[in-house]
Order: C-alpha cells, then structure tokens, then sequence
C-alpha cells in the first residue's frame, strides 16, 4: 500500500473539517517526586466562590493582584510535569501557563480592562475548572471529569493524536465547554448593569499576536510538525486564532442563556446543549487529527521530546522571553 495518496487525502480534507467545526459553533521541571501531593487550590485561602466579591478575604474571590500568581503557580504544576515527562498533556497544560503569562502582561497596560479585579477573579476561576478536571482524572476520579475533558485527557495518554490535536482538544474543553459555567458564574454585568463584554472581547487584541510564539514553542519542544504550516496536522496562525474566536463568542452567548434561563429546568437544558456542543466537537477533532493507524504513530515525536522538552522557547511573547519550566514574568 502507497501511504501517500493516503495522507494526501488527510491533509486536504483537514481544513475543511476544522472550518466546519467553527461554522457549527457559530451557529449553535521538576521530577515527578518533587511534586507535593495536590490539595485544591481553591482550598488554599478560606471563602472560595465563584461568584465575583470585591470585599471577599479571599484574594482571588476579591480579584487582588497577587491571585495570578497563585493561579500561575497551580497551571505550572501541571505544566512542569507533564512537560518534565513528554506526556502529551503538555501542550495545552503549558499554552495555558503562556496565555495567563499574557494576561498578567496586559492587565498591567492602563485601560486595557475596565476592572482588573474582576478579571484576575475570572482568570482564577477559569484556571480551576481546568486544573480540577485534570487532577479529578489524574486520580482516576472520572465521574466527576465533564465527558470533553475526558476525551481530551485521554487522547493525550493514549497518545492519539498530533500535537495540534492535543492543543484544540484542550481549549474545545475548556473554552466551549468550562467558559460558559465560568461567565454565567462570575457575572456578565457590572453593579451598575453595564455588560462586561468589554473586557471579555479585549483578551482577542492579544491572541492572534501570542498564536506564532505558542506554535513556535511548542513546535521546539513537542512536536516538530506543529509549525508546518503546510500541513494540516498544524494549524495556520491564522485558522487557530478564528475558531478561538468563534469559540469564545460562542461561550459568552451559552452563558447569557443560563443566566437567562427562566428555571431549573430551563437551565438543566441549557447546559446539556453546551456539554453536547463541546463533545460534538471534540470528537470532530479526535476523528479529524488522529495519527492514521498503520501509518503514522507518535514516536518520532516522542523521540524529539526527550531531547528538546527542557528548550528554551524560541520566539519572545508579548511579556518578553519565556522560560521553559516555571512562570516568570
């Protein structure tokens, strides 16, 4: 059998799969000793909510300044980890790290949000619906994982799919299914009743620029096919940054309907809507970037791995040159 017309008719095929998930959206280290046992972060400071309260004890609750730390610290636990072992996990567990890093770079240009405190709380909330869920599964504890990290954790482990597979399973899991939960929870209007859309859409000014850096890296270090843009098994600056912000706009609208949603009932369907979109597509992903069997397989990149995982990331982000482990800023 001639592999080629085979991954020929792979890599024509996987644009328009990618684009089509969007358009259904739119329309619908250390060693591993070293690491202390986990104990929920949201347990670190008493008075945890997910409800925004400027008044609360609790830094992140309140939005205090020094909350992104905390949620930078709990993100590099998985990141260093995961990394320090070339699970496939590390994709996303260290883009995530990159965009907070992001975050915490913008929030400190005046004006770019109108209330920093309400977004370092979202920041944190956001964080710990990822970091439960992936510890929640680390434990085997899999009832309580929503199905769509489910199936991007275990993709990860079974070693399923390409590096790009490993980052859009992640932010499906966490932006079309976790963000909605998030914004309908921390509020989507401020006390004086003016929408908090503002700052929500302020975080696209800097995701299409952070797109080539994280591709880069992650291309350094992981998986060395992520950056060929020639091949659909990596995804284009460009693509990436429009399904994330079809994503996004999409998630702020599910939340806007569990707010809405006139009772219990009315809600319960709401959110299997939201959980049915995120599995659809995760599994259009599963489908859309698996190694084909008998053909390809993730040793090569395992191999590069091993050799590169600790590299210095090679193109600066917006805050300056990243590190490889950790989370200076």
């Amino acid at each position: 059998m001639n592999a080629k017309p085979l991954l020929r008719r792979a890599r024509t095929t996987i644009g328009v799969v990618l684009a089509a998930v969007v358009v259904s959206l739119t329309q619908a280290a250390p060693a591993h000793a070293d690491l202390l046992p986990y104990v929920p972060w949201s347990s670190y400071l008493a008075g945890w909510t997910d409800e925004y309260v400027p008044s609360s004890d609790n830094d992140c609750v309140a939005g205090r300044q020094n909350c992104l730390n905390a949620t930078l610290k709990e993100q590099s636990r998985i990141a260093d980890d995961t990394a320090s072992s070339c699970s496939h996990n590390a994709v996303f567990a260290r883009a995530y790290v990159r965009m907070t890093q992001l975050y915490g770079y913008t929030r400190a240009i005046p004006g770019y949000y109108a209330d920093v405190p309400y977004f370092n709380h979202v920041d944190a909330v956001f964080a710990r619906y990822y970091t439960d869920a992936y510890y929640d599964w680390k434990n085997g504890n899999r009832a309580d994982v929503p199905q769509a990290w489910l199936t991007a954790f275990d993709a990860a482990k079974g070693k399923k799919v390409s590096g790009s597979g490993d980052l859009l399973l992640g932010m499906n899991a966490h932006i079309n299914r976790d963000l909605p939960y998030v914004m309908a929870a921390v509020g989507l209007v401020a006390p004086d009743g003016s929408s908090r859309k503002a700052d929500y859409d302020a975080v696209e000014a800097w995701l299409y620029d952070a797109t080539a850096p994280l591709i880069a890296e992650f291309a350094a270090r992981f998986d060395p096919s992520m950056d060929d843009t020639a091949d659909p098994f990596g995804l284009g600056n460009w693509t990436l940054f429009q399904m994330v912000s079809a994503w996004r706009e999409n998630a702020w609208r599910n939340a806007e309907a569990l707010v809405s949603a006139p009772t219990p009932a009315a809600r319960a369907l709401v959110a299997q809507s939201i959980e049915t979109q995120a599995n659809l597509v995760a599994q259009t992903i599963l489908t859309s970037q698996s190694y084909l069997p008998l053909i390809q397989s993730s040793v090569s990149r395992d191999a590069f791995c091993s050799v590169h995982k600790g590299d210095a990331p090679p193109v600066p982000y917006a805050f300056g040159n990243a590190t490889a482990y950790g989370y200076a800023y």
